[in-house]
Order: C-alpha cells, then sequence, then structure tokens
C-alpha cells in the first residue's frame, strides 16, 4: 500500500501537507478495483461497423467476475455485432456525483471482449447474476449470451491530481476496499455525531494545530481522510490506522483509540 501520488498540480510553490506524503493508503490499483467492484454500469466502447472503424458507445450493465468485467448482450444490439467482428473495446465506469463531474473518481478497463463459453460462461453468469438477479429472464432468450473483457490495460484518474496508468499485474492482484460498503455511514456519522473528535485528530496528528472546522471526507481499511479549514482555504489531510481494518467495528474501534490518543496528546504542555 501507498499514498496516492500528486500529479498535475501546477502554479507556484506548494504549500507543505497537513500530513506527510507517504502516510498508507490505497493504491491507484486498489481505488481502481473499489470503484469498478462497487458500480454495475457503465459505458462501453466498441469499434462500429458502420461508420467503420469508429468508436461506439453503449450504456451497459456489468458484473466483476474478479478482475474482469463480464456482460450478458444479445446479439441483436450493435456492441455485440462490433465485438463479434472486432474484440477490441473499453469500459468506463465513473463514480456517482452531484457535483462537479471533473472531480470524481472514474477508471476505463481496456482489453478483448469475446463470448464466453464451458465453464468459464458458469462464472461469468454467476457473477451477473449475482449483481442483476433481474437478467435471469432474459438469458433464456438464445440471442443472449456472457462477454468477458479481459482487461490489459487501466487509466485510472480519482479527481484532480491523482491519476495514473495502473499495471495489469497491480491491477489483478488489488483487491476492492472491504470498508467501501460502509463508508457513507461512517463518514456521515463521524461528520453529524463526532464533529469534536475530528477537530482534535487534525489538532493532535495534523500541522493545522489550531483547526476549528474539520470533516472526514473519505474512510477506507487503512486510514481515513478529512477538510480542514485554515486561513488559505480548505486543506486535505490524512491519517492512518494502526493496521488494516475490515469491517465497521473495527473502523468504530481503530476512530475511538485514535481520539483518545489526540486528547492524550492534546492534554500534554506544549
Amino acid at each position: 500500500m501507498t499514498r496516492a501520488g500528486e500529479h498535475g498540480r501546477g502554479g507556484g510553490p506548494r504549500e507543505e501537507p497537513l500530513t506527510p506524503d507517504d502516510t498508507p493508503g490505497p493504491t491507484h490499483a486498489e481505488r481502481a478495483r473499489t470503484l469498478a467492484s462497487g458500480r454495475s454500469v457503465g459505458a462501453l466502447a466498441t469499434v462500429a461497423l458502420d461508420p467503420a472503424g469508429f468508436p461506439y458507445g453503449s450504456h451497459v450493465t456489468y458484473a466483476m467476475d474478479g478482475p474482469d468485467p463480464v456482460f450478458l448482450v444479445s446479439r441483436m444490439a450493435a456492441h455485440t455485432k462490433h465485438l463479434e467482428a472486432d474484440p477490441r473495446a473499453s469500459l468506463l465506469v465513473v463514480e456517482p456525483t452531484e457535483k462537479n463531474p471533473l472531480a470524481i473518481g472514474r477508471v476505463t478497463l481496456v482489453g478483448e471482449c469475446r463470448r464466453v463459453e464451458g465453464d468459464e460462461s458458469s462464472s461469468a453468469r454467476e457473477a451477473f447474476l449475482g449483481a442483476h438477479p433481474d437478467a435471469a429472464f432474459y438469458e433464456r432468450f438464445t440471442d443472449f449470451g456472457f462477454f468477458r473483457l479481459r482487461v490489459d490495460a487501466v487509466r485510472y484518474i480519482g479527481g484532480f491530481g491523482r491519476m495514473s496508468w495502473v499495471s495489469v499485474d497491480a491491477w489483478r492482484a488489488a483487491a476492492p476496499d472491504p470498508m467501501a460498503p460502509h463508508a457513507a455511514d461512517i463518514i456521515a456519522h463521524m461528520n453529524d455525531d463526532h464533529a469534536d473528535a475530528l477537530v482534535a485528530y487534525a489538532r493532535a496528528f495534523t500541522r493545522a494545530t489550531d483547526a476549528e472546522e474539520v470533516v472526514m471526507t473519505g474512510v477506507d481499511r487503512y486510514g481515513f481522510e478529512m477538510s480542514v479549514r485554515t486561513e488559505s482555504g480548505p486543506r486535505p489531510a490524512r491519517l492512518a490506522f494502526e493496521a488494516p481494518i475490515a469491517t465497521p467495528t473495527e473502523a468504530r474501534q481503530a476512530l475511538v483509540r485514535l481520539v483518545k490518543d489526540a486528547r492524550a496528546r492534546l492534554a500534554k504542555p506544549r
């Protein structure tokens, strides 16, 4: 694991970060796998037959079968005809948002997308119907079949200043974050009920020792992220847990330990 690097930050001298850049956090591969596994709808791009050679985008449902997305598609669909003629394709998956759409995470998976048969079809079927149980109705029709996009390249963008091409080996080795399904509830609970703890975290463990307004913005297996209001505006900060966590109970325990440590540190004479 590593702290996601920064890219594309131009302008004047960079302000000293509130927390170290190497604070443990998810790799881009882990962030990308988490994003792809947490969604079930994306934009599938295929190579069109007419007009020939042009990219053609389709709104599709998918499911992750391990590191590869799988689809249940009809031969009557244009994208299926394209894939049968030329399997080159990509799938774009985007985080939902009501805010700036360029500030959110997205991942593009590139590779060849082909019909799956035999045992591989069983695996694809289980994954897809597990995510889309209503699709069992369409599976009965003979023109429908399962396709798999064998990922050969991954482009991850986590918003402004966080982006990279993820190696395929890293993508296949990474695992989705187990805290992703619980993150929104934890963030809301901390911001609504424990604003004092967030201020204590910032004052004790970041350079913003006089912080008054702090908001939790993210949480994952390795730690959590905050937005700290400073004289120069909101600044990001990240704190790590003592060890990776996997459940909401472990998150609560880790956050309680940290706030105890923070208050003990703040109580000491400076």
